[in-house]
């Protein structure tokens, strides 16, 4: 007996093709997906996220025998998450409707699948075995924006993706719903290969051809816009580096040439560096210990929020930070400033409280005003972290 319609088994595969007035191209990626589907023996189903396209998209999709679901919030990042969400397939290939990707060549994608990958990732460069074709990528984008971007993506998040932004990519429909992607734009990209590799996941990757779309307006992509957006969201996502590494080099430097400079000035060569060095290295240490906080309000802000994963972070934090241990650190602060800034008064009384002897009274005052506004900073610190912790526990 013949099944009906809604008691057929879910398809194994979905490719899930975005769109926003594709109506020249997404024709023949539906044809190519299908064709894919077949000659691979999977059960599979190709599905469009129409973005709110008026060019007849949609219709030419349907036509080709594509499912469509509307997206009505605009936006690559929503486009895809309705359709991951809409997707009946345990794997989903997902992929650009503008026929820069072949869709009927789909089996390096699958065989990975099917190996145990949660995540496939294409790779255009021709270190991964990629290709551009003439004609397909700027060479803006070519030589200088995607290497940068990867470069900086396996910087930060230590992965081996070479080819951060490759818009054709494999994937556990499962494993993707669980590290819960939230962007609604062109950052959505990076997002997946982010929290991949930050949750664990079984990442590798397969060379494909990127070719000339097929299009004759001008793309949706906007080259310094998009290249900034991505990058904001990669130091957005590493506290790490966008706050506790140059706080801590900047604490570090303001620390140790700061404390010699009490001894006396410093003299290299015919440079002296004294007291104005002094103030500047006070201002490094202030700035520097204000940035390492920040690092942790975000960190647990992020791991709170759902960007981030916990990692140990709240089992580190539990063992090492107490409101009690911050305040006590800070209050012993003020007071080691407090008790510097009364020796320079003493030194001032000893002259009448008239004219001082301005390097020896600085090298007094720097540490103290130093210590105090450090010793302000962690006991207010330590109350805005035990608040987070809180909200957090």
């Amino acid at each position: 007996m013949k099944a009906r319609p809604d008691e057929r088994p879910d398809p194994t595969l979905t490719v899930l093709m975005p769109c926003l007035d594709e109506a020249e191209t997404v024709g023949v990626c539906v044809r190519k997906a299908r064709a894919a589907l077949e000659t691979l023996g999977i059960r599979g189903e190709v599905l469009v996220a129409d973005n709110g396209s008026t060019d007849g998209s949609a219709e030419i999709a349907l036509r080709e025998g594509a499912r469509v679901v509307q997206v009505v919030e605009k936006g690559y990042g929503s486009a895809l998450q309705a359709g991951i969400e809409q997707a009946r397939g345990h794997w989903v290939v997902m992929g650009d409707a503008d026929d820069s990707y072949d869709f009927s060549d789909l089996a390096p994608f699958v065989e990975h699948l099917q190996g145990g990958s949660e995540l496939v990732m294409g790779c255009r460069m021709p270190a991964g075995g990629g290709r551009v074709l003439p004609g397909a990528m700027p060479w803006m984008h070519r030589w200088i924006g995607n290497p940068a971007l990867s470069f900086f993506g396996r910087l930060l998040f230590r992965t081996k993706v070479r080819d951060f932004h490759c818009g054709l990519r494999a994937f556990s429909r499962e494993a993707i719903r669980r590290i819960d992607l939230r962007t609604t734009g062109m950052e959505f990209a990076s997002e997946m290969v982010i929290k991949a590799s930050l949750a664990g996941l079984r990442i590798s990757e397969v060379p494909v051809t990127l070719h000339p779309d097929g299009r004759s307006r001008a793309p949706h992509l906007r080259s310094w816009r998009d290249g900034w957006r991505h990058l904001r969201f990669m130091l957005l996502f590493s506290p790490r580096w966008l706050f506790l590494v140059p706080g801590a080099i900047l604490v570090l430097l303001g620390l140790m040439v700061g404390l010699r400079l009490t001894a006396g000035p410093v003299f290299i060569r015919t440079l002296r560096f004294d007291t104005n060095t002094l103030l500047v290295c006070s201002m490094a240490t202030i700035i520097g210990l204000q940035l390492c906080f920040f690092g942790l309000f975000t960190r647990i802000f992020a791991i709170q929020a759902g960007l981030l994963p916990d990692a140990g972070m709240s089992r580190k934090l539990d063992r090492v930070f107490s409101l009690e241990r911050g305040v006590a650190a800070g209050l012993l602060l003020l007071a080691a400033g407090v008790v510097l800034f009364g020796r320079a008064l003493l030194f001032w009384a000893d002259v009448g409280f008239g004219q001082m002897s301005y390097p020896d009274s600085l090298r007094m005052v720097i540490p103290a005003v130093t210590l105090i506004t450090v010793g302000v900073q962690v006991v207010f610190s330590s109350f805005f972290l035990s608040i987070l912790s809180l909200a957090r526990r």
